[in-house]
């Protein structure tokens, strides 16, 4: 039975272009749809956080405001409570060893951009998983976490690496707009990463070797499906 670690933010805030704070936190359909799909697959998941804090989910995630129907937030928020004991004690990345694990898993919300992209114990995790062959998957605005990946000399680890995220057009879009403290897909081009994106709020995957990305919450089902299809390779 395959391991994998799921790794969600821990952040409940961030800062925005115009120095203001925003409420965030983890997007619920990525982690609810992804876990779900995964573990019905038989696949055994982790959930780990930096710090091992209680992450925190976007209220937008659950609510109209953020393009969610009624019945679909419903269902999401009753799978969240059934996780519940697992998202409210998770492991801490600092303890975590990647002998235990397949494949990484990083769901998003807005909030991976707050700290996952800059959290040196991700870091450590990413260099070893890609030296290792191990399986990394990021989803939406997850795929920021991958900006926490430097070699020694800051060079970025993903560099010429083909991967798709939530999009600059769709930042604009549904997003934060320009308010945004980065945009993701140009954060990640500007550090040497083969961007590939399909028409905004598609379900879109991109596999490069052992690195799946999935562009949007569309994507979720996919993305989770694209990394069953990659263990099963092995």
């Amino acid at each position: 039975m395959a391991k994998i670690l799921m790794i969600l933010s821990g952040t409940d805030s961030m800062r925005l272009a115009d120095g203001t704070t925003h409420p965030t936190g983890y997007w619920a359909e990525e982690v609810a749809v992804s876990h779900e799909r995964l573990t019905k697959a038989g696949a055994e998941v982790d959930i780990a956080t930096p710090g091992g804090v209680c992450p925190t989910v976007d209220v937008l995630s659950l609510d109209e405001r953020g393009g969610v129907g009624e019945a679909d937030a419903a269902a999401f928020r009753a799978y969240l409570d059934a996780i519940a004991a697992e998202l409210d004690k998770p492991l801490a990345l600092a303890d975590v060893s990647l002998d235990d694990y397949d494949a990484l898993y990083l769901p998003g919300g807005h909030a991976p951009m707050a700290d996952l992209a800059e959290d040196t114990d991700l870091c450590r995790l990413l260099n070893q998983a890609a030296d290792r062959g191990i399986l990394i998957t990021a989803l939406c605005h997850g795929v920021a976490a991958l900006l926490s990946a430097v070699r020694e000399g800051g060079s970025f680890t993903f560099a010429g690496r083909r991967l798709t995220s939530f999009t600059d057009e769709e930042e604009r879009q549904g997003g934060l707009g320009d308010n945004t403290p980065y945009f993701v897909e140009t954060r990640l081009r500007e550090r040497g990463a083969r961007t590939e994106t399909g028409a905004p709020w598609s379900s879109t995957v991109v596999r490069d070797g052992t690195l799946i990305t999935g562009q949007n919450p569309q994507s979720s089902k996919a993305t989770a499906d694209a990394l069953l299809d990659a263990l099963a390779g092995r």
